[in-house]
């Protein structure tokens, strides 16, 4: 598919569906990942995502990253259910994992301007296979938050 010639919500619908293997939806004239039991999303403070991305980076591990404007989201496959606890502590170092059922806009454009205020840090890949959950917080609290 051209880029360049995408035009309309539904065209970008198209391309993250059948180039990406993403199952978006148009919802308000708006790309939304669902977050489901099979496609989740961790939201983390700039520093810490940067850091995230080199230690991955050097694993050999790619990992879709959106960049906005305080947060970066990483679009990941879930392998395991936190407790109270877990998500308690996440939140305390402003990590935040959207629940089931909720979902995520994409942008409609590649570049780093778009109408939704966001844009693909590391775009997603054909055929790429999704690091777990549980890597991607492992290495999060790993390489801590730029705290230090």
């Amino acid at each position: 598919m051209n880029v360049e010639k995408l035009r309309t919500v539904e065209d970008w619908v198209a391309l993250y569906r059948h180039e990406f293997a993403l199952p978006v939806v148009e919802r308000g004239g708006f790309v939304m990942l669902p977050i489901t039991g099979r496609i989740g999303v961790v939201h983390l403070p700039v520093v810490r995502a940067e850091r995230v991305r080199g230690s991955l980076t050097d694993r050999g591990l790619s990992v879709p990253m959106l960049a906005r404007q305080i947060r970066w989201s990483l679009v990941v496959t879930p392998d395991d259910r936190l407790g109270p606890e877990a998500m308690d502590v996440l939140d305390r170092l402003d990590i935040g994992i959207p629940t089931i059922g909720s979902a995520i806009m994409l942008p409609t454009g590649l570049g780093r301007w778009t109408r939704e205020g966001c844009h693909w840090i590391v775009p997603p890949e054909r055929d790429q296979k999704l690091p777990p959950l549980s890597v991607v917080l492992t290495t999060a609290l790993a390489v801590g938050g730029g705290e230090d």
